[in-house]
């Protein structure tokens, strides 16, 4: 029997990035005249993968948002695997919003994306879903390249990885 090749699709930020990206956008905050007196929180909780973000108005949210996704991207941490939660009035007239980081690929994005690799058709690709990442086997090297060049293509609304090739 040939041997199969193979690699894994998965998807997951850099932790310790996004807590040096949280840094850096307090110390950024502190500094603007924009923000000066203004009660503004960033909290970032590692063990549940989540931002928490605390300031007097949506608008000044909003501007939050902005500066911790620009420290973000700088510090090459997918923003698209950031999800942006509803802006809720927390008590004493202040907003409040939470960010969920995206680590692994759910469950229903996993099928997706191996209905979309059986859709291009390519020679004897095979695909599975394996915890939460995409396995995706064929007997040629070239096939999986054309396959990746393909997966990079498509907009799955999450930063794809991809990793772990074995012969």
């Amino acid at each position: 029997m040939a041997s199969m090749e193979s690699f894994d699709i998965t998807s997951g930020c850099d932790m310790q990035e996004v807590d040096n990206a949280v840094n850096q956008a307090r110390k950024e905050i502190s500094q603007r005249y924009d923000f000066r007196g203004l009660k503004i929180e960033i909290d970032f909780k590692r063990a549940e993968n989540k931002i928490v973000l605390t300031a007097p108005d949506e608008f000044k949210i909003k501007a939050v948002v902005e500066v911790l996704q620009t420290k973000m991207v700088r510090r090459q941490v997918p923003v698209k695997n950031l999800r942006l939660g509803k802006i809720d009035q927390a008590s004493l007239g202040t907003a409040r919003q939470e960010i969920e980081i995206q680590q692994g690929i759910p469950t229903d994005l996993a099928k997706t994306i191996v209905k979309f690799i059986k859709d291009t058709h390519l020679k004897k690709v095979q695909a599975s879903i394996q915890g939460e990442q995409v396995r995706a086997t064929a007997p040629s090297r070239d096939t999986l390249q054309e396959l990746i060049q393909q997966l990079k293509a498509h907009d799955f609304g999450l930063e794809l990885q991809f990793g772990n090739y074995r012969s």
